[in-house]
């Protein structure tokens, strides 16, 4: 009973969430989009498998604990090995344990990771089974509909049913398909066309699953039609990174009902006291502060705001984040 009672309070925080984004959604990223939303679901990076459990970096599973809600996503295809990272993840006290079936760099499928176990969805509830038992937290899944030259409207229906059959209750699916040869993974998110009306009517077809949607979302009116047409969930990926007060800090508010909203000059305050921590543990500024750039986009200051945080970040000298924001009216 606490168990669905844990997995039921992430499905609201899931109803917008921030996707997993190699790069970017570091723990110092986290941090900060936390600050701007109390609810929002929050990701990090993809994490291999055999990195974690193989290569035995811990450091990885490095958070924040003021980023709950959060997920660890996982990539890999070994179903034993998954569970110990799967474990991994849960002793360090993640909320949830996502599997990449989406991604299509030719680096991931060097390593049967991400979208290219579309291809083998038994494989995937084998995994997911086996990451199901060894953990107490959710185990879901991002994917895409279909990879290739696969005809989605019969290969997503499938995927659905075999790896919701193995247990998984909650899906985050990428209404593109994923090119895995020829496309990079930038044209992989831009050329392959949207297929919404896809996701919608596997919502549709599967009530009793959660299902969120992902893909070409950069506002948060998309976000509400998508859920006001039935949707459980909304993923927004690079808009909720280039310009995160246009995204994060209405959507307490908007996506959640609530009266929270926190103002980016206000942020900008609340993360000196942070840098100033990661600094004092051996940090660099510009791993903060690269995520901070986008902070004002679309306002009056912001190309001063981001210039003289660029130029300057890497000096190591956090007084200049104050003098940046005295740029931003």
């Amino acid at each position: 009973m606490v168990q669905d009672s844990q997995h039921q309070s992430l499905h609201t925080s899931a109803r917008l969430s921030v996707a997993p984004m190699m790069d970017w959604t570091d723990r110092h990223c986290r941090y900060l989009h936390r600050l701007m939303s109390r609810e929002t679901l929050l990701y990090t990076e993809m994490v291999t498998s055999p990195a974690l459990v193989r290569g035995g970096a811990l450091h990885l599973l490095d958070y924040n604990t003021e980023e709950h809600p959060v997920a660890l996503q996982l990539g890999g295809s070994d179903p034993a090995e998954l569970a110990t990272a799967a474990k991994m993840g849960e002793d360090a006290g993640y909320d949830e344990i996502n599997l990449n079936c989406g991604c299509p760099s030719d680096r991931v499928q060097s390593g049967t990771f991400g979208a290219v176990l579309m291809r083998t969805p038994d494989l995937v509830a084998e995994c997911c089974a086996a990451m199901q038992d060894a953990v107490d937290v959710e185990v879901t899944v991002k994917c895409r509909i279909g990879v290739d030259d696969q005809d989605a409207h019969q290969v997503l229906p499938d995927f659905i049913k075999r790896v919701s059959d193995a247990g998984v209750k909650r899906f985050i699916i990428h209404a593109r398909k994923a090119w895995l040869q020829g496309l990079s993974p930038k044209e992989n998110r831009e050329i392959p066309p949207l297929d919404y009306d896809l996701v919608h009517q596997i919502k549709a077809d599967n009530p009793n699953l959660h299902i969120s949607i992902n893909g070409g979302i950069t506002t948060l009116d998309q976000a509400e039609q998508h859920l006001d047409q039935g949707l459980d969930g909304v993923m927004v990926g690079r808009a909720a990174y280039h310009s995160p007060s246009d995204i994060l800090s209405a959507a307490d508010a908007r996506i959640y009902g609530g009266d929270w909203a926190r103002d980016p000059h206000e942020v900008v305050l609340q993360m000196l006291p942070y840098i100033d921590r990661h600094i004092a543990q051996g940090g660099r500024l510009h791993q903060v502060t690269r995520h901070m750039l986008g902070l004002f986009m679309g306002r009056p200051g912001a190309r001063g705001w981001r210039r003289l945080l660029s130029e300057e970040a890497h000096l190591g000298d956090p007084s200049v984040v104050k003098r940046a924001l005295e740029r931003v009216s």
